[in-house]
């Protein structure tokens, strides 16, 4: 904005001065004059710090800037000398008879000179204002890049993590599920639930013929085979027991000295116990009760013989054994008196046999089963009283898988 005032007032200057064509002594103070104007417009912002202070203006943006200004104002201070010093020799010429050379054109010609130099320093700014502006809108642009490069390079990171992340919780869950979904392994098991019969076998690995087994007991037995069995020889005499009630059922474990034969083999009597209803069913029929008498031959083999209970005349020996029961669960007692374990078996010893495993896990086959024909009694009181104890503590019938049945004829 100096320049074009510098200009303006430049070229007043010279009008002025055409137009009255002052003699040559006027021109100096003349020229004087526009060069006064023109430095103190051209004057950067720095020379006059009070002056621009007390009106609240802004000072030069650079030293650049300045520098430009001043020198536009000097190249118009010399242009008005030079018009004028023309003027001045024109005007001698005309009074010592001269004729003038073109005299009418020295003021247009200043004149087209200062516009000429005007429109130059005009161009020259304009063009360094366009450079300045082109490099900042640049700079600006950089600036942008840079800032769009961050963000996608922050959002491609965040993305990144974010896919770790739910990797991570990915792979977490099918840990989780392939754990939830594994084979609980435990020693717990129960006659009902989630840890009754049907998942004996998926509870624990070393029960697994509980599930996969053959020749699982109990079974209903039908159609057997009736030949001439041999007769089994019970060797039992009275004998001292302790008695446990282990949570699953009543349970007299025998002192040694008691023992069955049959046929050329003899086993041991190691304990008893009952459930309710019976186990064993016969042509699909059972009973309210039963007891297992387990015995154990050379190398662990296992014989057990099923006696079947019904509704009737009291025994003495389930009284006995009901007598003893313990307090607490799991906790041993020692017999006061001991214990007759033939007052158990019924006078006929006519039975079924048939090969089968423990009705317990872990369901242990290869067990010889001797299921006697005629069943013992016990008082309606005895049999309530076990069922308060254990209502329900019996394994469901098995498949029988096509195994021989015998029956003494």
């Amino acid at each position: 904005m100096r320049h074009f005032i510098a200009l303006f007032a430049c070229s007043l200057v010279m009008l002025h001065a055409s137009a009255n064509e002052p003699p040559p002594h006027a021109a100096k103070p003349e020229a004087d004059a526009a060069r006064k104007l023109a430095a103190d417009i051209a004057k950067p912002a720095s020379a006059k710090p009070v002056e621009k202070a007390e009106k609240g203006e802004k000072t030069a943006p650079t030293a650049d800037k300045a520098a430009a200004d001043k020198a536009a104002a000097l190249a118009i201070a010399r242009a008005a000398d030079k018009t004028v010093n023309e003027k001045a020799a024109a005007g001698k010429e005309e009074k010592e008879g001269k004729p003038a050379k073109d005299a009418d054109k020295p003021g247009k010609t200043s004149a087209a000179g200062a516009d000429k130099a005007a429109s130059s320093i005009s161009a020259a700014s304009e063009e360094d204002a366009e450079v300045d502006l082109s490099v900042r809108i640049a700079e600006r642009l950089a600036e942008m890049r840079a800032k769009q490069a961050a963000r996608v390079a922050a959002a491609a990171k965040a993305k990144k993590a974010a896919d770790a992340r739910r990797k991570k919780e990915a792979a977490a869950a099918a840990a989780v599920a392939i754990v939830a979904a594994a084979p609980k392994i435990s020693n717990h098991w129960e006659y009902e639930g989630e840890f009754g019969p049907e998942n004996w076998g998926r509870i624990n690995p070393a029960w697994s013929q509980c599930g996969a087994g053959k020749r699982q007991s109990p079974i209903d037995i039908r159609d057997g085979m009736k030949v001439s069995l041999d007769e089994i020889d019970f060797n039992y005499r009275y004998s001292d027991y302790t008695e446990v009630d282990n949570g699953k059922t009543v349970q007299v474990n025998l002192a040694r000295g008691n023992f069955m034969t049959i046929g050329n083999q003899s086993y041991e009597l190691v304990q008893f116990h009952f459930h309710r209803p019976s186990e064993e069913k016969i042509n699909g029929k059972g009973t309210e009760m039963v007891i297992h008498l387990e015995h154990r031959g050379p190398g662990g083999k296992l014989a057990i013989v099923a006696v079947l209970l019904e509704r009737g005349k009291a025994s003495e020996a389930i009284q006995t054994v009901w007598n003893n029961i313990p307090l607490e669960k799991n906790q041993q007692v020692a017999s006061s008196e001991p214990l007759d374990p033939l007052e158990l078996l019924p006078e006929r010893r006519e039975y079924y046999t048939y090969m089968g495993s423990q009705t317990t896990p872990p369901c242990t086959e290869n067990v010889l089963w001797l299921v006697m024909k005629q069943p013992m009694t016990a008082s309606p009181a005895q049999m309530a009283l076990f069922s308060r104890l254990y209502p329900l503590n019996a394994r469901p019938v098995q498949e029988s898988e096509g195994r021989m049945v015998k029956e003494s004829n």
